[in-house]
C-alpha cells in the first residue's frame, strides 16, 4: 500500500480538491504526507517576469523596477507558504503525519526530484485538461510528470472551461 503520498498543490480552485483526495487516501492507508507547492513564473499566478529586449534605445528596466518585481515575488512566495500551512494544520487536525515544502524551478522535475528524494509511493496532482495547441504552448506538467515520477501517480482531472468561441460554436450548433 502507500506509506508515503506527495501532494502537488497551486494556487488555485483545484488544490482543495486535490488536498482533500491525498488527504482521504493518507488516513485509509495511514500514510503521511508531503505537501508542495512550486514555485515558478509558469504559474498563473506569477507576478510577470521581467523580459530585457535587445533594443539598442530601450533604456532597460531601472533599481525601482526590480525592487517592484521582487515585492510582487515575495508575495507570491509568502501567499504559497501560507497556502501550505493551512493545508497542513487541516492534515494535522485530522490526525494525518504531514510535513510541507515550497521549492522554485520548472514544475515538473521539481515534483518528481521531491518525489524521488523522499522515496513517494504515490504522487496526487492536478491536471487542467490542456490539450493540442494549447498544451503544446503552455506545456503539461502532470505529462512531464506521468512520463519521469519514480512511482505511481493519481491524476485529479479538471475539465478546461470552454473559451467564448466554443460556445458560440455550440449554441450556434444546437440552434441548427
Amino acid at each position: 500500500m502507500f506509506n508515503k503520498i506527495l501532494i502537488a498543490l497551486d494556487r488555485d480552485e483545484m488544490s482543495q480538491e486535490i488536498f482533500q483526495q491525498g488527504l482521504r487516501l493518507a488516513k485509509l492507508a495511514s500514510a503521511k504526507l508531503m505537501l508542495l507547492h512550486v514555485l515558478s513564473s509558469d504559474d498563473v499566478n506569477s507576478p510577470d517576469a521581467l523580459v530585457f529586449p535587445n533594443i539598442d534605445y530601450y533604456s532597460g528596466w531601472g533599481e525601482r523596477d526590480f525592487k517592484l518585481y521582487q515585492e510582487r515575488w515575495d508575495a507570491f512566495k509568502n501567499e504559497g507558504f501560507k497556502m501550505l500551512k493551512v493545508f497542513h494544520a487541516q492534515a494535522k487536525t485530522q490526525g494525518v503525519d504531514a510535513e510541507f515544502t515550497q521549492n522554485s524551478g520548472s514544475p515538473g522535475r521539481v515534483i518528481c526530484e521531491i518525489a524521488k528524494a523522499w522515496q513517494a509511493d504515490l504522487i496526487i496532482m492536478g491536471r487542467r485538461g490542456y490539450s493540442g495547441l494549447t498544451e503544446f504552448f503552455l506545456g503539461s506538467v502532470s505529462n512531464y510528470v506521468l512520463h519521469h515520477a519514480p512511482c505511481s501517480i493519481h491524476v485529479v482531472h479538471f475539465p478546461v472551461t470552454p473559451s467564448p468561441v466554443a460556445e458560440i460554436s455550440q449554441t450556434t450548433t444546437s440552434q441548427a
